[in-house]
């Protein structure tokens, strides 16, 4: 058994290298998804709030690149927390004045009071899209569903470019936002019920309604962010309990909320800036050549359809 005795110095040599093989691997695997998960982030950040659909350049990301792991929903939703963080943040001085003067307008029943016409306007214009998605979410959850097909989208990215370009031509743009009623809240919020559909963009949907409606194109896009508020808050929370609660890892998904926070905030100020001097032809003709790219990497098989 002596042989025995001289080998087992080796076995033990063998072991602890397997374990360092398998530390090494995990440490690479970590700062694998680390990596994934800031350039999701960044994604969800930037997609989110310009008018070229979030959802669309998630999924066609994560396809293309295979990254199946972190590419699903339970990871998706969650990381959108820092969207939602962001757009409060940015916008927390406007819904403190909103709130507060709502209140006091309950107060005096001043029903005519901009800060209630405007809390109203949310609140009734965050109703369609809550109600359908509820009606629909079946339908949307499917991942084999046309509905979520990469065709579909490329579809609804150019038809919601072409209407954004219609509603950048013909739209009066004289509007600001002390003009905004209830009206506009329950019209845009129609709108909004519109990116339900994948490929759509909440955002597009939003600013598309509002600037036919005669808004300036930075109150469209004040409107559409604040209006997104509730539906994104409701959607991101419902989403994150029903797939992601206890199954996720909380240091990659907490670095991918720190990566769509930091590039959703960015992203906010940016097109709020953009759109006082700009007009929005650059996101139409954005979308019409991502929906091209989108069809064309389908039909050569780049791409899977499902």
């Amino acid at each position: 058994m002596e042989w025995y005795g001289l080998l087992e110095p080796m076995w033990g040599l063998l072991l602890q290298v397997g374990e360092s093989q398998k530390a090494v691997a995990a440490s690479n695997s970590l700062i694998q998804q680390l990596l994934e998960a800031f350039v999701l982030g960044f994604i969800q950040g930037i997609t989110e709030f310009l008018p070229i659909s979030s959802t669309a350049h998630l999924e066609v990301f994560t396809k293309a690149f295979g990254w199946e792991l972190l590419g699903q929903k339970a990871f998706v939703a969650t990381i959108q927390f820092g969207s939602v963080i962001a757009v409060l943040m940015y916008f927390w001085k406007d819904i403190s004045l909103i709130l507060r003067g709502g209140w006091q307008a309950v107060q005096q029943k001043d029903w005519q009071r901009d800060e209630w016409q405007l809390l109203v306007g949310i609140a009734i214009g965050t109703l369609p899209i809550l109600v359908v998605g509820f009606l629909v979410k079946k339908i949307l959850n499917d991942e084999n569903s046309a509905v979520n097909s990469m065709t579909t989208i490329a579809i609804n990215s150019i038809v919601l470019a072409i209407l954004l370009g219609a509603a950048e031509k013909f739209g009066s743009r004289k509007r600001d936002f002390s003009t905004l009623k209830i009206r506009d809240g329950l019209l845009i919020g129609l709108g909004q019920m519109l990116a339900l559909a994948p490929g759509v963009s909440r955002s597009g949907a939003t600013l598309t309604t509002a600037l036919f409606l005669g808004l300036q194109r930075d109150t469209a896009a004040k409107f559409s962010f604040l209006l997104g508020i509730p539906a994104l808050a409701i959607a991101t929370l419902y989403q994150f309990i029903k797939e992601a609660l206890g199954k996720i890892d909380l240091v990659v998904v907490s670095f991918g909320i720190l990566s769509a926070f930091i590039f959703s905030y960015l992203s906010i100020a940016w097109l709020l800036r953009y759109l006082r001097t700009r007009d929005n032809w650059i996101f139409v003709w954005y979308r019409l050549a991502f929906g091209a790219a989108i069809l064309g990497a389908v039909f050569t098989g780049m791409l899977k359809n499902s």
